[in-house]
């Protein structure tokens, strides 16, 4: 009778081996080192896998801190880049570079300009809108179709709706902190950071947080973003 027994426990070790080696393959990509380097390569394996249904961003700024919430269903692709994107600590220690009064702030250029580089030209395809750009509301910004890449604009005012219908598909909202975006310095305008299209932000990746502090040095700073429980 020992036997069966003896089978039994077999399975049971090479069953908790299996399920141990294959968490430890899941995880491989959450370790520093393997976050550090998916940062420095947008075709790493964990810019594939999917975030989660829902998930809240805590940003701390120098004018205080806000969370954004994300709802996948709205746009899949743009929710997953962005859960990615935070996950590897992209946004740590840049700059709120175009704030616009009474339309929008805009943020996602790394600080690092050998960062920004790599992604610079790291397009991902678009997704259907499912919201509008109301006030509190955040997207991809992007020059034209499938042309995302890391710059999210959060939209301060509702006037932003004329976008509707322009392929720029929110994802999410801001639930706290909505007083701290109004707040974040917006006197150079379109001056420190505009002009996507017209290659007006070639200095921003190639010179970073250097170029910004020194012609834009009241800009505000987005010190870090991390993924919070909701």
């Amino acid at each position: 009778m020992l036997a069966p027994n003896r089978t039994v426990t077999r399975i049971g070790v090479a069953l908790a081996v299996a399920a141990w080696a294959i968490t430890t393959w899941a995880m491989a990509g959450c370790t520093h080192a393997g976050l550090t380097a998916a940062l420095h390569n947008p075709q790493a394996p964990l810019w594939s896998g999917p975030a989660p249904d829902l998930y809240r961003v805590r940003v701390e700024t120098t004018k205080g801190a806000f969370v954004m919430e994300v709802t996948r269903s709205l746009a899949p692709r743009g929710a997953d880049r962005f859960y990615h994107l935070v996950q590897t600590g992209f946004y740590d220690n840049s700059r709120f570079f175009r704030v616009v009064t009474g339309r929008f702030a805009q943020f996602g250029i790394a600080g690092n300009p050998a960062v920004a580089q790599i992604w610079r030209k790291a397009e991902f395809p678009d997704d259907k809108e499912s919201a509008r750009n109301v006030r509190g509301s955040f997207a991809f910004a992007m020059t034209g179709p499938g042309a995302r890449t890391t710059q999210i604009y959060i939209c301060t005012d509702d006037s932003m709706t004329r976008q509707d219908g322009d392929g720029f598909a929110p994802f999410g909202r801001i639930v706290e902190g909505m007083d701290v975006v109004d707040r974040l310095y917006k006197g150079y305008g379109e001056r420190s950071g505009g002009g996507m299209r017209a290659g007006h932000q070639d200095k921003l990746f190639e010179e970073g947080n250097a170029y910004l502090d020194r012609e834009f040095p009241q800009l505000d700073r987005l010190i870090r973003a991390r993924i919070v429980k909701s």
